[in-house]
């Protein structure tokens, strides 16, 4: 190994930037076909810099989107997969209500993935999600399947895997350059590498990486404050299991969506969060004065009180959290329009986390021209003209 002052310098099959979640599928993906794969994350690891970080992720087959709704099984047979390969449980089974008003396009979406029997009377509901109240002219659905990856647990395992099949992991590596070419070359704050495929799945710093590269992609990240609500009575509605997790869809106070998951980060505090956030620059998205308004925690507390009453109406914790949102909140996943052997994948809106063994997958078999084993077209830079004429 160089000496610290040294630079390091190595070439390799595959670089892949950014080792949160899917970039470190991405590696974890190459390595397993044997490719000799270097992995940079900017900050020493572990951090909470990213989109990765936190003890609980929702997982889900409700899709409303077709293209997620085929992702989804393979999806849960990878993390089955990675559960196996690291001798850990990532991923513990609760089931999952989806709610919403009667009609919802969204929500319809979610029944049809489902199926029309998983739609939920109010008995049933109350049985099954006791402290979940329902209003008039709204529905509830019951995804069987759903349930809470354990996140920093997954990301930690599968990094290891990918360092057991003889990937490189270098952290508090900042890159500072990307020329392109058949062989191209990477700077970063300690070292210069090489190698002839680049994976960049740098989360909220995507854009910057790739503006050099002539594309402007419309990438924006947003301050998601993540809140924990104390329980008035700490596991009562379920002393034998924990409670679902839910979403509510279509409500006119929170047009982007409210999720939760049960109380199993901190003793008695249920997470309860609004699928969206503020626009922020990611270097300094905890910087904000104390005091400073968060008018989504003033919604989250009017829907606690009406949805969730045996909440605590005032969180008890806030944390944040970033989001990088595209305009269509869909995906990017696709090669670079000029440069073919630089793959991006980016934009995943806050709903990444669930897929990304499937991302990852499908980010490797760009990377190594092979037929991606999902169809990637709804991903394409291409849906957003602007960017090509950026890039050409």
């Amino acid at each position: 190994m160089a000496a610290p002052s040294q630079p390091h310098q190595a070439t390799y099959d595959a670089i892949v930037i950014g080792a949160g979640i899917q970039g470190s599928f991405a590696a974890y993906h190459l390595a397993q076909r044997h490719r000799d794969t270097l992995l940079l994350e900017q900050f020493l690891l572990p951090h909470s810099r990213g989109s990765s970080h936190g003890q609980s992720r929702i997982t889900r087959s409700a899709y409303s989107r077709a293209p997620y709704t085929c992702m989804m099984p393979d999806s849960f047979l990878l993390w089955q997969r990675l559960e196996a390969e690291a001798g850990t449980s990532l991923y513990r089974r609760t089931g999952l209500v989806v709610l919403g008003p009667v009609g919802n396009p969204e929500l319809e979406g979610c029944r049809r993935s489902l199926g029309a029997d998983q739609v939920l009377d109010a008995n049933v509901l109350a049985w099954r999600f006791p402290g979940l109240r329902l209003h008039a002219g709204e529905v509830a659905m019951w995804d069987s399947t759903g349930g809470v990856l354990f996140a920093d647990r997954a990301l930690r395992a599968v990094q290891d895997v990918f360092c057991r099949h003889g990937g490189t992991l270098q952290d508090g590596e900042k890159v500072l350059h990307i020329e392109p070419g058949a062989v191209l070359t990477v700077t970063t704050t300690a070292g210069v590498y090489q190698a002839p495929r680049l994976i960049i799945a740098a989360g909220a710093w995507t854009g910057a990486l790739v503006a050099p590269l002539g594309l402007r992609l419309p990438l924006q990240p947003l301050r998601i404050d993540v809140c924990y609500w104390r329980e008035k009575e700490p596991g009562s509605p379920r002393p034998s299991r924990a409670s679902p997790c839910f979403m509510a869809l279509g409500l006119s106070r929170a047009p982007h969506g409210i999720y939760g998951l049960p109380a199993l980060e901190y003793p008695g505090l249920v997470k309860v969060c609004y699928h969206h956030g503020s626009p922020t620059d990611p270097e300094e998205r905890d910087q904000t004065s104390l005091g400073a308004p968060r008018p989504n925690v003033a919604l989250l507390s009017s829907f606690i009180s009406d949805y969730l009453p045996g909440l605590e109406p005032w969180p008890a914790v806030v944390e944040t959290c970033l989001y990088t949102n595209t305009p269509d909140e869909d995906f990017i996943l696709d090669r670079h329009p000029k440069f073919s052997n630089i793959v991006i994948g980016a934009g995943f809106s806050g709903h990444g986390f669930k897929l990304a063994p499937v991302v990852g997958k499908l980010l490797c078999e760009l990377s190594l021209g092979e037929e991606p084993s999902h169809s990637t077209a709804p991903f394409a830079i291409t849906r957003f003209p602007s960017v090509l004429q950026a890039a050409l």
